[in-house]
């Protein structure tokens, strides 16, 4: 549960609030819809313009809703910036009014970034667990989302309330405190003790979610966190390696994920539907499905889905987000469309509208 304090703020914020609140289990009548997904930004100060251009191009098109997968800043404060990249308050303030900027309801889940690694001098030095506690307040002080309009989500106990859960239109959605940085077993100060607990109620919180999703025959299950936690032996220049049967990391890192990853493959085999895992934590685009069994079978009904992230060298290059279409009617439930906002393209230009062409009739 909430604490009273929490629960006390958070009916005054409603009161307030000007925004539709749409239930957990928000279903209709629409055959269809869409969602947006994005992280792992802004890293500089020109990326911040390229964020309001994100948002901008989020909000021209009809979304249920957007997660934004962690990741509020890069690893390190950047000396002389004019925007916030430290561990500052007023990091997440800024991302405060990102969310709120966006015209759907908007999710949020840490990131290492915002949290663990808090604790390098270059991120001001602070605590990262005082960081934390920090973000459950400002970010996750209701049983609400952020955004324009509110989409009311499951909560899990204290002190792990920004785990959340939500149904929306047939389909079940998760999100999870799950780290990069050996999911704080490693980096500056390591800290075993909340790696454990935590760890332990982000499994408790995905048996749940499947139980869930059973119970209620949803169409498929996504699940949202910030780690790449490594799922085979093929990238190691962006991910933790691991033997894809046993799970075991075989880089000689500390392994903050296996016992989490079994229990994820227990799931989706169970599960049976199909099964999206969202991320971000390794900057690189793309859809593809590395999870294997035990016998090294690859698991049909997974895919991972890993969000656009920081190019600091290229400035917008990278500042794009993912649309996904969301349809129970169909095989797979989820299509992906990668969204590259015109405004942020850095490369190549975005080309000129097309011409109209006149059929004869006036």
């Amino acid at each position: 549960m909430l604490t009273a304090k929490l629960w006390t703020s958070a009916a005054g914020s409603l009161l307030c609030a000007a925004a539709i609140a749409l239930p957990a289990h928000a279903d209709d009548e629409r055959d269809g819809y869409s969602i947006g997904l994005w992280g792992d930004l802004p890293y500089s100060d020109a990326q911040v313009p390229g964020v309001w251009n994100l948002i901008g191009d989020m909000n021209a098109q009809p979304l249920a809703f957007s997660v934004h997968d962690g990741d509020l800043k890069a690893g390190s404060g950047t000396p002389g910036s004019t925007t916030p990249t430290t561990c500052s308050n007023e990091l997440y303030q800024q991302a405060i009014d990102f969310l709120n900027a966006l015209k759907a309801p908007a999710m949020f889940t840490p990131g290492d970034n915002d949290w663990t690694d808090c604790d390098r001098p270059a991120n001001g030095g602070y605590n990262s667990l005082e960081r934390l506690q920090y973000e459950r307040t400002v970010f996750f002080s209701t049983p609400y989302s952020l955004g324009q309009r509110h989409l009311r989500q499951d909560v899990q106990a204290a002190p792990y309330v920004e785990n959340r859960r939500w149904r929306f239109q047939g389909v079940t959605y998760v999100t999870l405190n799950v780290q990069g940085s050996c999911n704080n077993l490693c980096d500056t100060a390591p800290d075993p003790a909340e790696f454990a607990a935590r760890n332990a109620a982000n499994i408790d919180w995905l048996h749940g979610a499947f139980a869930a999703a059973t119970a209620d025959h949803s169409a498929a299950l996504m699940i949202i966190a910030q780690a790449d936690p490594g799922w085979d032996l093929s990238d190691p220049t962006r991910a933790p390696t691991r033997d894809p049967r046993t799970l075991a990391e075989t880089d000689g890192q500390p392994d903050g994920f296996q016992a989490y990853l079994l229990a994820l493959r227990d799931e989706v085999i169970a599960f049976q539907r199909p099964v999206a895992y969202v991320h971000g934590d390794s900057h690189y685009f793309r859809v593809d499905k590395p999870f294997l069994d035990s016998k090294g079978r690859r698991l049909e009904n997974f895919t991972r889905v890993e969000t656009f992230g920081d190019n600091q060298g290229n400035g917008t290059n990278d500042v794009q987000w993912l649309r996904v279409d969301v349809d129970t009617g169909s095989r797979e439930v989820f299509s992906y469309q990668p969204q590259i906002v015109p405004a942020n393209r850095v490369a190549v230009p975005a080309p000129p509208p097309p011409p109209r062409h006149h059929d004869g009739r006036d």
